[in-house]
């Protein structure tokens, strides 16, 4: 990463219309749907799985590896009623822990036999109390880590079948990532921080932040394509990471708790940008958040508890997959400065507001 970052140059926007910059290309294997006849495939899909932190630390500490998965339908318990069936590796009740591991007195699965469908544009809000599992949902579906079970599918291919380099250049070719706190990089300006994966997937630099700069224009941010992310608001610097997500034109955006560090005011703002632009792209969308206002903006709402999905009825106020959304009334539009471009101003409520650059510092 540092030998990337100090190669870069100072950007040099193209002077003309003709100088169009080229999207990176992705991999054969994941290109994007050709006709809208597929738009309903699923993209993702999700069986069966399960995750099991617990055990995988317990058998860690007693030497024995990976554990077994406890079978669908049998809860806590369920060892130290049947000695055989947990293996020799198990620790079984009213027997010492092993030295230096005290085992916890419930046996909680992050992700207990999770099945989940995502469609080609759809938008999927998965709400829950903190530590429900629905960020551990999020990295499996991302391939950013393997469960104890189950299966994940993108477009026809097992990701566990995958080498961990080819889910990394899965993960940055064809997945585009929002979190919470952005994660810029703060030694480069908002221009490079938007290129960087395009050029780590060979992109020239040119190239690369030709098609930065279009997106800092496309968020109203172009004035601030050579400022670093510490002088930058919370707002700017979110629309800055949704930018990098969205450059690459990805498959699946994935967004953790995208407004949980923003104020409320903000937070709206920013996901109405996330949405349009992604569906101007042709992306779908999963938001992992507790926050319904932000659950509003997408067409579907699922619900985790204690590692179990609970499936729920489409938004009422949200437009189907792949279009945009009508949020939650009381969300106001902050005033800002410079505008984003008309298609992402097209997010904004019926009688709210289209200013939205800026946001309060």
């Amino acid at each position: 990463m540092n030998t990337a970052a100090s190669q870069l140059q100072q950007p040099q926007p193209a002077s003309g219309p003709a100088a169009q910059p080229q999207q990176s290309q992705q991999p054969q294997q994941f290109q994007q749907p050709a006709s809208h006849t597929q738009q309903w495939a699923p993209v993702i899909e999700a069986h069966d799985l399960v995750m099991d932190y617990t055990a995988s630390m317990a058998r860690a500490q007693a030497g024995h590896g990976v554990t077994g998965v406890m079978p669908a339908g049998t809860g806590a318990g369920y060892a130290s009623a049947n000695p055989a069936a947990a293996g020799p590796g198990a620790i079984q009740a009213g027997q010492p822990s092993q030295p230096g591991f005290a085992m916890p007195t419930m046996h909680t699965l992050a992700l207990n036999h999770v099945n989940f469908t995502l469609r080609e544009g759809e938008t999927v809000a998965v709400m829950g109390p903190s530590g429900s599992g629905k960020s551990t949902l999020l990295h499996a579906l991302a391939g950013i880590i393997k469960p104890t079970a189950g299966t994940v599918v993108f477009r026809g291919t097992d990701l566990s079948h995958m080498s961990d380099a080819d889910r990394t250049k899965l993960r940055r070719n064809v997945f585009g990532f929002v979190f919470q706190s952005g994660q810029l990089l703060p030694e480069l300006p908002a221009v490079e921080n938007i290129a960087l994966p395009m050029m780590l997937d060979g992109v020239p630099y040119r190239t690369a932040t030709d098609t930065a700069i279009l997106w800092l224009e496309r968020m109203g941010l172009r004035a601030l394509a050579m400022h670093r992310p510490g002088e930058m608001s919370g707002g700017q610097m979110q629309r800055i990471a949704i930018a990098r997500a969205l450059a690459v034109k990805p498959a699946v955006v994935f967004a953790d708790e995208p407004t949980g560090a923003l104020d409320q005011a903000t937070g709206r703002e920013v996901m109405g940008i996330l949405m349009a632009a992604a569906r101007d792209n042709g992306s779908a969308v999963v938001v992992v958040t507790h926050d319904p206002n932000v659950a509003s903006f997408c067409g579907r709402t699922v619900m985790m508890q204690d590692g179990r999905l609970h499936q729920t009825d489409a938004n009422p106020n949200s437009a189907p997959a792949g279009g945009g959304c009508q949020p939650q009334a009381d969300w106001g539009w902050p005033e800002g400065a410079e505008p984003p471009s008309a298609s992402l101003r097209s997010a904004a409520p019926a009688g709210g507001s289209e200013t939205t650059a800026g946001g309060a510092r």
